[in-house]
């Protein structure tokens, strides 16, 4: 009897009942693999490692199979030889499949395979009797991964080797193989630790596709055919051991700074924003001229995040681990731009792309505000403050407004917090707040800074600023109602506040612009008939206008127009773009102490 033959009634089905084939079982543990109970299990020598094969790879085994009465009706043990097959696909009874599928190299087990998983209702004669139950212990030596790699049969890999770690290439990696290449001609192309990058493979296209599926160390005998050979109608055999990966990182997305790694580095440790680098680096042109290099002995230093270093290589140092050593490469717009920059060894010319062979020496992480203690988190809030202040009057809103965020992140929790620090970090939380939104609207980031005042007057309900600037942002979305009853309310305050009077009459204006434009848009409708009973709303619309502009409704009678002008002026003015001090009344282009 052979395990290979089915009954006639039988053909391979991936059954919904079958349940995950990684299980953990004990020596002399019983399972069940199906939800229908039709294939149990029982352990009889525990297998090594955790790896198990996987469907379409070719398994080696030995078994012997009983009856339940304990007749033998088939070993191959008794055969010269492993017995093997293609695991889930079809090639023996099902039971097999699902049960060889939960097996771990050198694992014995016991299979019980009820007639819906075995020979069903004709068995096999004269051997397995109609609607056996059968009985097999099976011990797994090895097996072949045999993938069809796009799904298509034009490639076909068996791995010959394992190979370690869980690292693929990717495609813009570099891979060392070494590979002997059988043509569809019969001639042979070999070579030993050839270096190349995976989007630009050697012999043919398909062998991209292979090499994304390899570990480092491992070895495969791939076939590989059709449009994936490259070769007019043939087919090519490639063996082929992936030596080493070089892996290629992209800093930025659209590749524009990038990172291929030439040593690997120790542990997981890389430099955050703030953290003190020691590095050794050479600098070259894209012809190989050497325009800086480190001195023998010393090391280049700085501070990362601080705008001490050009944008590429300051973003590429944060992805190295201590000890790595990389190549970057950094397009001119994330190093010198348009600039000439004299160097000691060579000038970089105007819109130059370079590259910096460097590596991380030297790391002190900066503290993160997670392990801060709480007086610790009050001196970072006003040294990033500070920084951020400073920033904007450099006009560097981006990296202020960043510096803005930090310092609000570090009083995300305050349980541990005294009281006396509780009120520092509110008093600070408002701060922050107000000046997130001032360098908001200089961003045209009219949604973010108006979340930014509502923060800020959660915690300090008559800020005179932050009324100010919510009114501008509400202006600026058109939520002009909105706008409004902020300016009121700071005018109850500051009656005497030219600038919030000034933003008053311009959003007047455009609600008055808006409500002739509709009023024109409804009164063609009113035109047509008695269809359109809209007339007596809009009325009462016109009466709640009046009301909404209150004594100064006729100021601004012959300049219905200005209302986008005026706006847009007041979004340029000093007032509303910069960080203030504490004098509400007062709108000066100054930060907030």
């Amino acid at each position: 009897m052979n395990i290979e033959e089915m009954g006639d009634d039988e053909s391979f089905d991936e059954g919904e009942d079958e349940m995950d084939s990684y299980i953990t079982m004990n020596v002399g543990e019983k399972k069940f693999l199906t939800k229908d109970e039709g294939v149990q299990k029982e352990l009889l020598v525990e297998g090594h490692g955790f790896e198990q094969p996987e469907k379409g790879d070719e398994v080696f085994v030995h078994y012997v199979g009983t009856l339940t009465d304990g007749t033998k009706f088939d070993s191959s043990r008794d055969r010269d030889g492993h017995f093997s097959f293609k695991l889930g696909v079809g090639q023996v009874i099902k039971g097999w499949d699902v049960g060889v599928a939960t097996m771990k190299k050198g694992e014995k087990c016991n299979l019980v395979c009820t007639s819906d998983y075995a020979y069903g209702t004709n068995g096999s004669p004269p051997t397995i009797p109609a609607n056996a139950t059968l009985n097999f212990e099976v011990e797994l030596f090895q097996w072949k991964s045999i993938k069809d790699i796009c799904g298509d049969g034009g490639i076909i890999k068996t791995v010959t080797t394992k190979g370690d770690g869980y690292k693929k290439p990717t495609e813009v990696d570099e891979v060392i193989v070494t590979y002997k290449a059988t043509m569809a001609d019969g001639s042979i192309k070999e070579e030993e630790s050839v270096t190349f990058a995976v989007s630009s493979p050697v012999i043919c296209p398909g062998v991209k596709e292979i090499l994304k599926t390899m570990l480092k160390d491992e070895s495969a005998t791939c076939v590989i055919k059709d449009e994936y050979s490259g070769e007019a109608g043939g087919a090519i055999t490639l063996d082929i051991t992936l030596v080493g990966i070089i892996t290629v990182e992209k800093i930025e997305s659209d590749g524009s700074v990038s990172k291929k790694t030439l040593k690997e580095g120790s542990g997981w440790n890389r430099p955050n924003e703030g953290a003190k680098v020691g590095v050794r680096l050479t600098g070259y042109l894209p012809d190989g001229t050497k325009f800086e290099e480190t001195p023998e002995g010393e090391l280049t230093r700085w501070v990362t995040d601080e705008e001490q270093q050009i944008p590429g290589l300051d973003k590429a140092i944060m992805k190295m681990k201590e000890e790595e050593k990389a190549l970057i490469t950094i397009a001119a717009k994330h190093a010198f731009g348009d600039r000439e920059m004299k160097k000691p060894l060579a000038t970089i010319p105007p819109n130059t792309d370079i590259s910096y062979e460097i590596e991380l020496v030297e790391l002190e992480k900066a503290k993160e505000t997670y392990s801060m203690k709480p007086e610790e988190k009050i001196e970072y809030c006003e040294s990033m403050k500070a920084a951020g202040n400073a920033l904007f009057k450099l006009a560097k809103k981006e990296r202020a407004l960043k510096k803005y965020t930090k310092a609000l992140g570090a009083l995300d929790s305050d349980n541990d917090f005294s009281d006396e620090q509780k009120d520092k970090a509110k008093a600070f939380k408002a701060v922050l707040h107000g000046n997130s939104a001032a360098v908001q609207l200089k961003l045209n980031q009219y949604k973010e800074a108006k979340q930014s005042c509502n923060k800020a007057l959660e915690v300090d309900g008559g800020n005179v600023k932050c009324l100010f600037r919510r009114a501008q942002a509400s202006a600026a979305l058109n939520d002009n109602e909105e706008a409004e009853v902020d300016i009121k309310k700071l005018l109850e305050t500051d009656p005497n506040n030219r600038e919030a009077r000034e933003l008053l009459k311009t959003v007047k204006a455009k609600v008055k612009a808006q409500y002739k434009k509709d009023k024109a848009v409804f009164g063609n409708m009113f035109a047509k008939g008695d269809l359109y009973k809209e007339e007596p709303a809009i009325a009462k619309k016109a009466e709640d206008m009046d009301s909404f502009l209150g004594d100064d409704a006729d100021d601004d009678q012959d300049g219905d127009e200005a209302g986008d002008g005026d706006m847009a002026a007041s979004h340029g003015h000093s007032h509303g773009g910069a960080p203030c001090d504490g004098n509400h009344g007062d709108h000066e282009h100054k930060a907030e102490e």
